[in-house]
């Protein structure tokens, strides 16, 4: 029996994968006509990228005056060395800027411990809600403790983008799985709202909602009561987030076996402890890529703001090429900023959203 084991597993052929690099160099020249997509793009990449480093580099201008940048054919830096600023934080009083900026500095600090794993719970959740937002808040508002007020008509630039985009996701996600909960709920009327609710939102444009939360809401609105703009943004942004969320989070309640629940009620357990201990975990972890792709998308989508008044980060870089000092000097160097800028944190999202799954071990590797 050992002799014929043996001959056996010699006789066995080998299955084992070839080298990464020759299954490279097979995938990149393998065939004709891959070898000639491969050199194709390999000299348009070089070219592309010859271009790149000539013009932000090489024939750039690093220091001078609008009229140097003129007669120059690389990039014009001085431009956003001298509108950095305004494009950060738009209108906001040049003296107190640096409250913005210790008020981002201090978001993006509490952002970067919360996204820790291990330390999601209901205590952090109440440092948010009542530490770090209202300090955060203060910092931006003033009025207290020595702080010149400044009106929200001058806030713009990062702090706005990211105050409408994190703050508005945060407080729409769990407004998303209580939607899609109730849409999943066997209760005929909370079905129907639910339905209603998701498919009423989802079916008009963000620009939509956000015209009627700005101009169409204060026309019915007592006399003499009013209600903050940027309020009245931010609830839109959350109310549109909301339904988008609640359609991916039913999509994870779909994929999680009905088993779960019938061992979860054999255990003795009601429907909350049910969903909220078993049931939305595991869903939740199934649709983490595509909330952070809507996450993504509504960072980027907060630029509509603008047609109500609000002055985000991309309108202050639109605004700051309309000096009439640099007008039409330095247009291609404003969308490149924030090209970067917006490049950089939607990047950052999707290494996080990466992380996460890893962490959570969501694939079947």
């Amino acid at each position: 029996m050992t002799e014929i084991q043996l001959v056996l597993g010699a006789s066995t052929p080998s299955r084992l994968p070839p080298p990464r690099r020759h299954a490279l160099w097979r995938d990149l020249f393998g065939t004709p006509g891959n070898a000639l997509v491969t050199v194709l793009s390999a000299v348009a990449i070089m070219a592309i990228g010859w271009f790149a480093i000539r013009w932000l580099f090489l024939e750039a201008t690093f220091s001078g005056r609008p009229e140097d940048c003129k007669v120059a054919t690389g990039a014009c830096w001085p431009f956003l060395t001298s509108k950095l600023r305004y494009m950060a934080f738009g209108f906001y009083p040049y003296e107190e800027q640096w409250r913005p900026m210790l008020a981002l500095l201090g978001f993006f600090c509490a952002a970067i411990v919360s996204m820790v794993p291990r330390l999601w719970s209901m205590r952090l959740l109440l440092v948010w809600l009542v530490g770090i937002l209202p300090v955060l808040y203060i910092l931006m508002a003033g009025g207290v403790f020595g702080l010149p007020s400044v009106p929200k008509t001058q806030w713009g630039g990062l702090p706005l983008s990211f105050m409408l985009s994190f703050v508005g996701l945060a407080c729409a996600l769990p407004l998303g799985i209580l939607l899609a909960l109730s849409r999943a709920s066997e209760l005929p009327v909370i079905r129907v709202l639910a339905t209603s609710f998701i498919e009423i939102v989802r079916g008009v444009p963000l620009i939509s909602i956000l015209f009627m939360a700005t101009v169409m809401l204060p026309l019915f609105m007592p006399e003499g009561v009013t209600v903050d703009k940027l309020l009245r943004a931010q609830v839109a942004i959350i109310i549109f987030a909301a339904a988008y969320i609640a359609e991916i989070v039913r999509g994870g309640l779909q994929d999680v076996p009905k088993g779960q629940i019938e061992a979860g009620a054999s255990l003795g357990l009601g429907y909350w402890p049910i969903m909220f201990k078993i049931v939305l975990p595991q869903a939740i972890k199934k649709v983490i890529p595509p909330l952070v792709s809507l996450f993504i998308g509504f960072f980027q989508d907060t630029t509509l703001v603008t047609i109500v008044g609000l002055l985000d980060f991309l309108d202050t870089v639109r605004s700051a090429m309309r000096d009439p000092v640099w007008q039409g000097i330095a247009v291609l160097e404003g969308y490149v900023f924030a090209a970067a800028v917006y490049f950089a944190f939607s990047a950052l999202m999707g290494a996080y959203s990466r992380f996460l799954e890893r962490y959570f071990r969501t694939t079947h590797d």
